[in-house]
């Protein structure tokens, strides 16, 4: 049975997600928080471009007409993209770059609950069971070597870090929601054409809106972004391909599942974090690392 497009897209994603995140995390150096988040818009806007120029020449379709519904569903999810990517590059500045990440992959189950209610989008059994294994994975890596007790648990997460990953969490699965919506809300035969229209719109607004806020807040951030470019402008175009994959898988099928086998991103994380920012992880760590893999697989036998 062919593997459906959706999967290895969803893994694309992940992949391209995580080599920008740990791009992003080395610009944390350079860039405030907001000026970080702001590049991967900046940058991102003309990747997004390029891609939907060519998926147009390809199908032949019409660019989808802009509504009301469409743009007040992109601008929720990207608002919540914004907010989710500043609460995860704050997480880095309390644990390394793996476990902060870590805290974060609760959005797969944020996600399950939020588009079960507002989509009315049910998962089947193995899936639920595949997502619970890979929390369980991400609360070994919040423990990081710790014991297991509820207290254990409770005091792993109120700490600063988890607060932030788990935020991080919620407002992604609130972006991946929204953008669903928001693709749904447009008219065209393709869900691929769609998907890349909806991100060059919500790209276009992201950058609108926190360059304002950076104009306001933080002009010296602004600056920044334009002047860094040599290292910023492939920090938005790792962005903008993830992003088009992660549109385009959740055109394709269930958001729940879309950001289910997108935890595959923790393995590769482990992968940038031990070889690209030479941090030392635990043993722990690495099972954590297993059993999230292991729930992804759960997920993909699931389909």
């Amino acid at each position: 049975m062919p593997i459906p497009i959706w999967i290895p897209v969803s893994m694309a994603a992940a992949l391209f997600q995580c080599w920008r995140t740990a791009m992003q995390q080395k610009l944390r150096g350079v860039l405030s928080v907001n000026g970080a988040g702001f590049v991967r818009y900046l940058y991102g806007t003309p990747t997004g471009l390029v891609l939907l120029t060519i998926a147009l020449g390809i199908t032949g379709a019409a660019v989808p007409a802009i509504n009301p519904a469409f743009l007040g569903y992109s601008a929720l999810g990207g608002l919540g993209q914004i907010l989710g990517t500043n609460l995860l590059i704050m997480s880095f500045g309390y644990r390394n770059f793996a476990v902060g990440t870590a805290y974060s992959k609760t959005e797969a189950v944020q996600t399950a609950v939020l588009a079960l209610v507002l989509l009315d989008e049910h998962l089947q059994p193995l899936a639920m069971v595949g997502m619970g294994v890979g929390l369980c994975g991400v609360m070994i890596l919040s423990l990081a070597g710790k014991g297991f007790t509820p207290r254990d648990l409770l005091a792993a997460t109120v700490q600063p870090a988890a607060l932030c990953g788990l935020g991080a969490g919620a407002m992604l699965a609130c972006a991946a929601v929204f953008i669903k919506m928001a693709n749904g809300a447009l008219d065209g035969p393709s869900l691929v054409v769609r998907a890349l229209f909806s991100l060059v719109i919500t790209n276009s607004m992201q950058t609108l809106a926190q360059g304002a806020y950076l104009l306001w807040r933080e002009p010296a951030e602004l600056k920044k972004a334009f002047t860094s470019w040599r290292s910023s402008m492939w920090v938005g175009t790792l962005s903008g391909c993830g992003s088009a994959c992660w549109f385009t898988g959740f055109a394709l099928a269930p958001v729940a599942m879309v950001r289910a086998v997108g935890q595959i991103e923790v393995v590769f994380t482990l992968l940038f974090s031990r070889f690209y920012l030479k941090e030392v992880l635990k043993r722990s760590e690495v099972a954590g690392l297993g059993l999230v893999a292991f729930g992804v697989l759960l997920v993909v036998l699931s389909r």
